[in-house]
């Protein structure tokens, strides 16, 4: 049958998308790029936050509706919705035709056998206990991403215990990949297509190993990785402030091919918050982290993300947030308005803040964030950048890519207007012209100064 897969959610669910995809192609199963060419629809679900949750129930609803109408023989919901909420999904949603956890994108082919039955089709559930699945670099995979970029996930499930999230329930404990499995994919993949740049990937990256050897072994498989000489650029994503070691920052420092780039999510500043969300990280231990990672690489992107609103989040402690913010001036963050998960231990601590009273914090972290942006991108101006070619606008010379400040999908991107032909997956330097609030505009440096961005 042909079936399409529409992925929701974060880079490591894009990943999951492609390894089940990668099953089912294997299988003989038509793949097609756009689901309303399908039969079997699949929704790669997201349940991390609220707007996730709520976005994934709505393009359940969609594609059954489309399956009412006869444009659809089956719609099936797999991933950490269905891994959560499996049971009530089944109860609410009688359209469905398959729900399917987070510990079966392998199994798909097996699993969804009974939809290419004609009479009395069968209806999927299969949601076990807390997952184990690890995929390795046997597992097939069906590219989601421009050829010359990939997403090697490193690790699965958490070891943290935060108190506003159920990842654990959602994806399983920590479990790490060897590192010769990783290398082995890495080395497939760049087999199959010019890399430009690897993305690493998991739950928590900064704790690789901690589960086999109860030490954190990240830095020594990122030197690994930079010894293949595979990617000028290897980006790491998702390390937890409270694992960030010496040895890390030093590999980060050392690595050619390593990004200046280090994704480090404090979500708040104050102690006392930190410690209601069950962070297992200190004030003090982040500030370390910051200081040592710019110490050691005084042209490094920090990217951060943090929660406003967090139940018993005072004044003074969101003040102080701002304050921090201030005076750390991130190169990069993200804010997200706390939202309440039921099967999540923050769920039950009192103080709950009014949602006017939180959006009102969100708008001043934002606000805050977009003069230090700014001014941070100022300092571009004139200057010029090794820029990543990703796409060609279809409406004119204009092209657009990234520096090694800016990961994909998540961060700012490089405006150019150039009249020579661009390569997609090219690296080229760039002459900055004009700066926006998050982005950058310039022209490739080989163009004479008095021609500037039009």
């Amino acid at each position: 049958m042909k079936v399409g897969l529409i992925s929701l959610g974060c880079a490591r669910t894009l990943v999951d998308s492609e390894v089940a995809l990668g099953s089912l192609k294997k299988a003989g199963w038509q793949i097609m790029p756009d689901v309303r060419q399908a039969e079997v629809a699949i929704v790669n679900t997201c349940g991390f936050v609220e707007d996730a949750k709520r976005e994934s129930i709505e393009t359940i609803l969609r594609l059954c509706e489309e399956k009412k109408k006869g444009r659809l023989s089956a719609v099936v919901v797999l991933g950490c919705l269905a891994q959560t909420y499996g049971k009530e999904l089944r109860k609410e949603i009688g359209e469905l035709d398959g729900i399917i956890g987070a510990d079966s994108f392998e199994d798909l082919p097996r699993l969804l056998g009974p939809l290419l039955e004609s009479r009395k089709r069968k209806k999927v559930f299969e949601v076990r206990g807390r997952p184990r699945y690890l995929l390795n670099e046997d597992s097939p995979r069906e590219s989601l991403t421009p050829a010359h970029l990939a997403y090697v996930k490193i690790s699965e499930g958490c070891l943290n215990a935060c108190s506003y999230c159920v990842i654990p329930r959602m994806k399983g404990p920590h479990r790490s990949r060897p590192a010769e499995s990783i290398l082995a994919e890495i080395r497939a993949v760049a087999s199959a297509r010019r890399l430009s740049e690897i993305n690493l990937i998991g739950q928590d990256t900064a704790a690789y190993g901690f589960d086999r050897g109860r030490s954190f072994e990240l830095a020594g498989l990122l030197r690994k990785v930079d010894a293949l000489g595979i990617a000028p650029w290897v980006r790491l994503l998702y390390a937890h402030p409270g694992h960030v070691t010496e040895a890390l920052i030093e590999a980060l420092a050392e690595c050619p091919s390593l990004c200046k780039y280090v994704d480090f999510p404090i979500e708040h500043s104050h102690d006392a918050v930190l410690a209601r969300m069950n962070r297992g990280v200190t004030r003090e231990k982040m500030l370390w982290g910051i200081r040592r990672l710019r110490e050691r690489m005084p042209d490094v992107a920090i990217r951060t993300t943090v929660i406003v609103g967090f139940p018993g989040e005072t004044e003074e402690e969101f003040r102080d947030l701002l304050e921090f913010l201030e005076e750390i001036r991130f190169d990069r963050l993200g804010a997200f308005i706390y939202s309440d998960e039921e099967l999540a231990r923050s769920f039950n601590l009192p103080g709950k803040i009014p949602d006017g009273l939180k959006k009102e914090r969100f708008e001043a972290v934002m606000e805050t964030q977009q003069e230090i942006a700014r001014e941070k991108n100022g300092r571009f101006l004139g200057k010029t950048l090794k820029v990543l070619i990703e796409e060609k606008d279809p409406a004119g010379d204009v092209y657009y890519g990234r520096t090694q400040a800016d990961a994909p999908e998540v961060d700012g991107q490089v405006v150019v207007h150039a009249d020579e032909p661009l390569g997609t997956g090219d690296f080229i330097d760039v002459r900055v012209t004009d700066t926006l609030e998050y982005d950058l505009v310039g022209v490739p440096a080989s163009v004479p100064l008095e021609i500037r961005a039009r």
